[in-house]
This record gives structure tokens, sequence and C-alpha cells, in this order.
């Protein structure tokens, strides 16, 4: 059923910037995206959901479904105050330089010039959506792969995607992730420089590499040589610029031997990125070690329901079955986010002081039910598998 949206937006201190004028955005089909140009930044976004006339239950997601807010429900006549802060970024490094985006990334909504919203749900309702810069909160910038990265469509989700969801407006999280991506050719390909272009003081720079790094052989490739090199460069490039890098080591594919147990298949990467951290002084999520107890936990066989194993013709366009060990669905990214947040707490990391209420202490070897978790769907759906493996 089709339903109004009336939007009240307020662009604050980013419209003056931009000598624009407070704008009123009116939409009538649900879901809904909306979008408005936008310098690069962190805005924190306030929307008022629930309607005078009718009861509802929202979803916010943002830029490349990022997930800010789930399953609101507001009564008739009730409404509610949702405030988060996102980022915001483009290509451009310079006037003459950009980021070496992959041709599929070239319609991400993540790369482009316009911060955009999304609002889902049983029955979405927003009445007024003010935004504004938000210059002040610290930044967790996110740098790895495919299993970091914002999958812009269903069924793919990864958990850089799902853990601003715990988080509040005190702080900001920037995926910067992309499928694919080594920890050398996210550098060469200009992201890391990207990065460094908004990072500032007390933010912090998080850094899980390994799946697509294991892949590349020859002279001077390796877990020791070419990857620690570039490693370095992260922590060194944060660090110089007075923000807190943080070394994550890969999660775990779902790769179950005959004992039940899961085999390590990254090889001595894992290792290399712990070897690192004790060097260097660095804190250190053991991610790798967090999601092998998490699979294990599931079992090999309720293990698929955290990937992207799902039988044919479950989407549009789908005559075959997927079967992707390495990449999550949203239920996956959900037990990783939160593996991640468990990982952050145990070496005390400042910014869980920001975690909303809602969050509850969570144990991988005591994973959420598959069977009672609800996503709300976004309505864009790919079933090309991300890059790399």
């Amino acid at each position: 059923m089709k339903q109004l949206f009336i939007f009240l937006i307020v662009l604050c201190a980013a419209s003056s910037a931009r000598g624009q004028a407070p704008a009123t955005y009116r939409f009538d089909t649900t879901p809904a995206r909306f979008s408005v140009a936008l310098p690069d930044g962190n805005y924190r976004v306030s929307a008022l959901v629930g309607s005078k006339r009718r009861a509802g239950e929202t979803t916010i997601k943002g830029e490349s479904r990022r997930l800010f807010f789930e399953h609101v429900v507001t009564r008739r006549g009730e409404t509610r105050r949702l405030t988060f802060v996102i980022n915001k970024r483009d290509t451009r490094l310079s006037p003459t330089e950009e980021v070496k985006v992959k041709p599929r990334e070239r319609h991400k909504l993540n790369w482009d010039d316009s911060l955009t919203l999304e609002f889902s749900g049983r029955a979405p309702l927003v009445t007024e959506l003010t935004i504004e810069r938000a210059d002040n909160v610290p930044t967790v910038f996110l740098c790895g792969n495919s299993t970091v990265v914002d999958q812009d469509n269903e069924p793919w989700c990864s958990w850089g995607q799902i853990i601003p969801r715990f988080f509040n407006d005190s702080v900001c999280f920037a995926n910067y992730a992309e499928s694919g991506e080594a920890a050398n050719t996210f550098i060469a390909a200009g992201r890391l420089k990207k990065i460094l272009t908004q990072i500032k003081p007390g933010d912090y720079l998080f850094v899980e590499f390994g799946h697509n790094d294991q892949k590349q052989k020859g002279p001077g490739k390796g877990a020791f040589y070419s990857f620690m090199t570039s490693l370095k460069t992260f922590v060194d490039e944060a660090r110089l610029r007075g923000a807190h890098p943080v070394l994550v080591t890969p999660t775990q594919r779902r790769s179950f031997g005959p004992d039940g147990k899961i085999r390590d298949t990254h090889l001595d990467y894992p290792d290399a990125v712990r070897w690192l951290a004790r060097k260097e002084n660095v804190p250190l999520i053991d991610l790798h070690a967090l999601t092998r107890t998490l699979y294990e936990a599931l079992g090999e066989e309720a293990s698929r329901r955290a990937f992207v194993h799902y039988p044919a013709n479950t989407f549009p366009g789908q005559p075959n079955p997927l079967e992707d060990n390495t990449h999550f669905n949203p239920y996956g990214a959900y037990q990783i986010a939160k593996c991640v947040i468990e990982g952050m707490k145990q070496i005390a990391l400042p910014i869980t002081r920001y975690l909303r209420p809602d969050y509850t202490a969570y144990d991988p070897a005591r994973p959420d039910a598959p069977e009672t978790f609800r996503w709300d769907p976004s309505p864009y759906v790919e079933i090309e598998k991300p890059d790399g493996n």
C-alpha cells in the first residue's frame, strides 16, 4: 500500500555552506529513498517517525544499505525521534585525482555526490527529517574487503554495514571497504588516501584484510612480506594524524573438517596480523578466533544460514542455487558485527561507551537463533557474488 512521506529537510550548517535554503520533499511510495547533494563529511540525521493518523514500523538505512534503526514501532498518534551520524564521501581526492573505483562501484551510493537514506519496514512513517554537519564526533574508518564492505543489494551483507545500528549519535562509522581488495590494492586505488583527507585526531582506523592477500604470488609477496608492509602503512598513517589504528584478523571461511571443526584456510596471514599488533603495540580484535567459535557453535549445517546459501528461484532471476561460504547474509553479518563489538570490549576501546542501551552482551559460543532473526530487506537484489573469496 502506498503511503505519504512528508520530509521537512533542515540542512542547517550543511545547507548554509552550499548556499541552499531549507527544502520540503514529498514522496508517495514505500519503501522510499531520499537523496540530497552534500559535501564530504559527517552528518547528524534526526528523523521524527510516526504519524497522528496511523501506526507504523520503520527501518532506516543510509548510503549503500548501512543500517541505523530497525523495526521501530509507533502507535497511532505516537512519534519518536531517531538520531544517528552518517558519513558521506565521493571519489574526488583533488581537482585532478580520484579514487580508482571498480566498474561495479561506479553507481554505488557510497561514492556519489549525495547523501542517501532508505526508509523501509512493514509500515514506514517519517514525518520530519533534519540534517546538519557533525564534525565533532569520532569517526571509525573501516578498511577491508567483501566481509566488511557495505553491500548494496540483497541477499549480501557484511559486518561493516550492520555495526552502526548498535551505536548512538556520538560516533560515526565510515565504511571504505570494498569487495576483492587486498591491503596493497586498497592503498594503490587511493582508498586510504581518501580516508586521510577526512581523518582527524581521535578517530579510529580499523583494518581487516587477508582473504584476497593470500592469493597474491610472486617475489616479495606473502604474509610476512608485502602484506606486513601494507598493514604497517595503515598503522603509520593513522598515528601520524593522531588517529588510533586497530588491527582485525580476517573472518573465518565456512570450511568444516570431518571432525566438525573449522579448518584454517588463511595460511599464516592471521598470525602476521597478530605479530604486527604485538610489535607495534596496536589494539587487536581477533575476529579469526571469534568467528571460529561462532561457526562451530552453529554447526556445519546451521551455519549455512549465516552465509549466502539459498535454493534456486529464491530471488528473481536466480535459476541456480546460491552457495557461498565466504560472504554473509544479514543474519550472518549481524553475528559478525556483534563479534567485532565484543572484540572492542575485550580491548577496552573507549568508543564502546557509545553503544546503545538495547545492545546486550553477546557470546559467539551462544549465537542468536537464526529462526528468530527478522530483517527488513531492501528492494534491490543482485545474484552476482561479490569480488573475492
